[in-house]
């Protein structure tokens, strides 16, 4: 374990180096990024000025939900994003042979050496907007701390999940280039409260493909709407992470050159 974490250190520092190489590129990159991942709240934003709203949750609960959705994506995006398309990259090239003769497990050696610290601004612009939001709602109880800790630790899960899967994918699906706007789609129904759908749809988000983890549960546990049962819906987001990476796993043994 020791290995693999000086390995990973190693990595992010020097990914860290090559992005302040060019530092108007990197400033960009993180402005682009934020930009274009903050357009949700303000969705919401409209929404509360026409005098709408979501049952059972003022302007700034919903916010909260959101930011802490951004935050989870913005980590999700910085370890786990760049696996998809170097993946996609070296079996359309039928390169991945090198990564499988380096002396590391290949899914680690993608993982670290594919840090993308341009989705910084989006944690950064995350946090500022969960501060914001905490001001005016505040937090229920010290209680609610670790029972927030534990719920976003879940929904970071379901997202490093979401990320294997998809790449995943790319070793018999190589033209899958729209599979993140799909799996997008379905991580829609996390940046908004889960009551506000049909019992049908909670069940799926919860259990199913947990992406209610993400936002709603860690929100509500701060709010100090905390359930115990909502412990049990942890279980399925650390099965979900770990079908993802044993998925990836999987279809590495199933690679057979350029294509797939």
């Amino acid at each position: 374990m020791k290995r693999y974490l000086s390995i990973y250190k190693t990595c992010a520092a020097t990914a860290l180096a090559s992005a302040l190489t060019y530092r108007l590129n990197f400033l960009l990159t993180m402005l682009i990024t934020l930009g274009f991942n903050i357009l949700f709240p303000l969705v919401t934003i409209l929404i509360y000025r026409a005098g709408a709203s979501f049952p059972g949750w003022n302007f700034y609960e919903v916010l909260l939900m959101q930011s802490i959705f951004t935050l989870s994506s913005g980590l999700a995006m910085i370890m786990f994003s760049g696996v998809l398309w170097t993946t996609l990259q070296h079996i359309r090239e039928g390169s991945f042979e090198i990564v499988l003769l380096r002396p590391i497990n290949p899914l680690f050696f993608l993982i670290a050496t594919n840090v993308d610290i341009g989705s910084v601004g989006l944690v950064i612009g995350g946090l500022a907007l969960f501060v914001f939001s905490i001001v005016h709602t505040g937090i229920a109880s010290l209680a609610a701390i670790p029972q927030f800790l534990l719920l976003f630790s879940a929904g970071f899960a379901v997202m490093a999940g979401v990320n294997m899967i998809m790449a995943a994918t790319s070793f018999k699906w190589v033209g899958n280039s729209r599979i993140p706007e799909i799996f997008d789609s379905l991580l829609t129904f996390g940046k908004y409260p889960i009551t506000i759908f049909p019992q049908a749809i909670r069940g799926i988000a919860t259990f199913a493909i947990p992406v209610s983890m993400i936002g709603f549960y860690p929100a509500s546990a701060l709010l100090g709407r905390f359930e115990p049962v909502t412990l049990f819906a942890v279980i399925p987001c650390l099965l979900f992470m770990l079908f993802g990476i044993w998925l990836y796993l999987h279809m590495i043994k199933l690679y057979e050159g350029v294509g797939g």
